[in-house]
């Protein structure tokens, strides 16, 4: 299957537009302000995209789409997004009531997300009656979630909430998961420049693979043990993606490649992350935090890192892609996403970002984030390139491309 881009961008702002109104609907319901941080449209693995919710708690509401859209759309608070409002809407001790206010504003800030679609294509898309959902993890993720197996596009908003009685911010994902056939109708090509569904696919998991091998990286150099958690391709507005990162402080390297991919690898370790590779790999007590030994600690383990996650691609394009020695960066992610974002805007007002994370299984804390953003015009022509070159590797396991 292809698809149209430049339909995928149009997606993903009616989906900007549908989290607006779902926040709006929420605000005028309970009095929380609610702001819009970022939405974007992700190819991802369902394993992938069950880690994301493990470990948490959520109610909300399931509900299921036909007509033009056929699919899931799922809304789900955090427990303190539900407590909040909850609080709000109904005060008294009451769980079935509490059920019921979490339905009802469900309901509405869904159907809110859902019409700006059919409005768009002008084409009716049938609400079915929501289904209340509550769970730890993957208990809320929808049923084509739960294919491991299968590749998903998933369109993902992250609304901020906040409240004068709350003391963290409190949050709502909503996720709408097509069925194949939707996506197929919706982002069928106009023209010959569409791309293949399946070469997204394939670039996804080879990246996968690329991060596991600088989490190996990691591992051997430091003997902190490692493992790739999450890894997608998202589809996001240049002007989002500082907000994708957020507002923790991170340290890392930042770096540029080219070749047959033009773009910027940044990779970023949590304060405490970073501070226990340099203790690895700095076999002395130096007295400042980030001087130039750690610097140069930091710099090595990036370089070496990125070798082995471009190489993989290199290596399935057929073509030699170069990068620039790592740049030291200390700050928080916004701030060192804006300076790479600026460059990409020169030429683009969307961009592929892919996002791999690596941590740790044991019980030491690590978290290393390793953010790609290759040039969009690069990515089409080398999937292109792929496609008439290689288009044997199209539905191959990516392990056998390595």
């Amino acid at each position: 299957m292809e698809i149209d881009i430049h339909a995928l961008e149009t997606y993903q702002e009616l989906a900007h537009d549908g989290a607006r109104s779902a926040a709006a609907s929420l605000s005028q319901l309970t009095g929380i302000s609610t702001h819009v941080q970022v939405t974007d449209v992700s190819l991802m693995s369902s394993t992938d995209l069950q880690y994301e919710f493990i470990g948490n708690e959520f109610a909300g509401v399931s509900i299921d789409l036909s007509g033009e859209i056929e699919g899931e759309a799922v809304l789900a608070f955090d427990e303190s997004g539900r407590k909040a409002i909850t609080d709000v809407l109904v005060p008294a001790d009451d769980p079935e009531m509490k059920k019921s206010s979490i339905k009802e504003v469900g309901n509405i800030m869904t159907s809110g997300f859902v019409d700006g679609w059919a409005n768009h294509l002008s084409a009716k898309i049938k609400s079915h009656p929501p289904t209340y959902i509550e769970g730890s993890g993957t208990d809320v993720l929808p049923k084509s979630a739960t294919d491991s197996e299968k590749h998903l596009f998933v369109f993902r908003s992250r609304v901020e909430a906040s409240k004068d009685s709350v003391n963290e911010p409190v949050d709502f994902r909503i996720l709408l998961v097509p069925e194949s056939d939707t996506l197929a109708r919706a982002f069928e090509p106009q023209t010959e420049d569409g791309i293949s569904v399946e070469k997204l696919e394939v670039f996804n998991d080879m990246t996968k693979e690329g991060a596991e091998k600088a989490a190996a990286n990691i591992t051997s150099m430091t003997g902190i043990e490692t493992a790739v958690n999450i890894s997608r391709l998202s589809l996001v507005p240049i002007e989002d993606i500082p907000a994708e990162v957020g507002h923790k402080r991170y340290v890392g390297t930042v770096m540029e490649f080219e070749g047959v991919l033009d773009g910027y690898l940044a990779i970023l370790f949590d304060q405490p992350s970073g501070r226990a590779v340099v203790d690895s790999l700095v076999p002395m007590e130096t007295d400042e935090q980030w001087g130039d030994i750690e610097q140069g600690a930091l710099k090595e383990l990036g370089n070496i890192m990125t070798s082995g996650f471009v190489d993989g691609w290199a290596n399935v394009l057929n073509a030699e892609i170069k990068h620039t020695p790592p740049q030291f960066v200390a700050d928080v992610g916004s701030s060192i996403m804006s300076p790479i974002t600026a460059q990409i805007a020169r030429t683009d007002d969307h961009a592929f970002l892919l996002d791999s994370s690596i941590e740790t299984n044991s019980d030491q804390v690590f978290t290393c984030q390793m953010l790609a953003l290759p040039r969009r015009a690069d990515l089409e022509r080398a999937l292109e390139e792929l496609l008439v070159e290689n288009s044997q590797n199209t539905r191959v396991d990516p392990d056998d491309l390595f």
